[in-house]
């Protein structure tokens, strides 16, 4: 099943269970979807992939966490904690992320094949990274892997 429609499926539950706080991230992650679909609309249509919805629930666990770090910088843990809840419950959407290792494997394993030599490759890198591994691994954990693995 698509992760649209287990996300709309368990929206349907959430409602008929009035479980408020999983239907409140269930409907953001909607709406969400409904503004991709609608801003990748041509011609009246819009057949979003499967990797562009990771994406959008992707993008919305980020803002969680940018947001639990801003909280606990201002001594909000009441906030923070709302926040991780709700990215509990979009990240059981998710697929499995990469660990470190395997990041690292793959790191290395694309250095070699592009031939990168030093740091002044970075971008070369994480530009063929990022595709491969979007909606497999964070973000940051690749660029520091990269980082190190360039260092060396």
């Amino acid at each position: 099943m698509s992760i649209k429609n287990q996300i709309l499926e368990d929206l349907v539950a959430a409602m008929k269970a009035k479980d408020q706080d999983r239907l409140k991230v269930l409907r953001s992650i909607k709406a969400n979807f409904e503004e991709k679909e609608i801003s990748e609309r041509k011609g009246g249509e819009s057949n979003l992939s499967e990797a562009q919805y990771v994406a959008v629930v992707t993008k919305a666990a980020k803002q969680r966490r940018d947001s639990i770090a801003q909280f606990e910088a201002g001594d909000r843990e009441d906030l923070a904690k709302i926040e991780r809840e709700e990215l509990e419950i979009i990240e059981s959407y998710l697929p499995e992320m990469l660990g470190e290792d395997e990041v690292r494997k793959i790191v290395i394993e694309k250095i070699s094949a592009l031939g990168a030599s030093g740091p002044g490759d970075m971008g070369k890198v994480m530009g063929a990274l990022m595709g491969a591994l979007k909606g497999k691994a964070d973000g940051g954990l690749i660029s520091s892997v990269v980082k190190e693995e360039l260092s060396k």
